[in-house]
This record gives C-alpha cells, structure tokens and sequence, in this order.
C-alpha cells in the first residue's frame, strides 16, 4: 500500500471531526482573548495601573485571566461593545447627511450662478468678471477653492 492509504487508515474521520473542532475552539479562543484585551484599553473608568494588572493578567496566564474578567466585567463589557456600535451608527449617519447636504456651509453652484447673475443685473460686477466667476463655479477647481468660503469672490470689495 501507499503512503497516502496509510494515513486514510491512520486518520479516521472521527479523528479529522476531533481536529477540527480543537481548530475551531483554539480559533474562538483566540477572538475571546483579542476581544478582552480590546475592552481593556476601551474601558475608561479602569485607571492605567488596573488595565495593566488586567493586561498582565490576561498574558501571564491567559485561561485564568480571560474567564475571571468575563466573569468579573463581562457586562459591562457588552454594554461597552453596544455604547461604541451606537457612536459609530451616529457618526455614520451625521457623515451621511452632512455629505448628502453638500457639507456645513457650501451652496449648490446654482445658488452661486443665480447670485453671479443678480450681481451682474445690478452692475455690482463686469461681463468679463461674470464670465471667469461662473467659469470658476463650473470647474472643478472653483469647488476645491470654494469648499471652505462657500461664497462667490465678488469685485470691488462688495
């Protein structure tokens, strides 16, 4: 017989089941540890000599130390998870609506051909100064120059 046939006699599939499970708990442990350490340094109310005792804890001997903080602060572990998923859903929704807007304080080009336009009806500005403020509102240019004013460079100082 080959090598190969060998190992299939060696190595049932119950032992391949025992593999894989082992595999996968070593996997869900390691998530367990990194979580825990990760709610260490999250956890404002322990001072920096308490997450360090934690840390050390978790790292001298992990088992242990893992289970006794589950144990110990495991809710209000969960309550911090659920605290930071909510400030994130916040400030992804303000992010959201701030760029659906347009930003805090910039007007649509529309709104900035309609003032250049009054501006000109008035004679507050030149036709050549008309044409390179709209040509500036039109390019892209205009938009990077404008994202902080969100206002139309005017003549004469008005």
């Amino acid at each position: 017989m080959s090598a190969q046939t060998y190992l299939a006699y060696d190595y049932p599939l119950l032992s391949a089941f025992w593999t894989m499970l082992w595999l996968f708990l070593w996997i869900m442990w390691l998530v367990l540890l990194f979580r825990v350490i990760v709610d260490i340094f999250r956890d404002d109310t322990m001072g920096g000599w308490a997450k360090a005792g934690w840390l050390a804890l978790c790292i001298v001997v992990p088992f242990l130390g893992v289970l006794v903080y589950v144990i110990a602060r495991g809710k209000g572990m969960g309550q911090r998870e659920i605290a930071q998923a909510r400030d994130q859903q916040k400030a992804f929704e303000s992010y959201i609506r701030q760029t659906a807007k347009g930003g805090p304080d910039r007007t649509s080009s529309v709104d900035e051909l309609a003032r250049l336009s009054e501006m000109k009806s008035r004679g507050d500005i030149s036709d050549e100064e008309f044409r390179k403020a709209k040509a500036l509102v039109l390019s892209d240019y205009g938009t990077a120059e404008r994202s902080g004013s969100g206002s139309v460079p005017t003549a004469h100082g008005r």
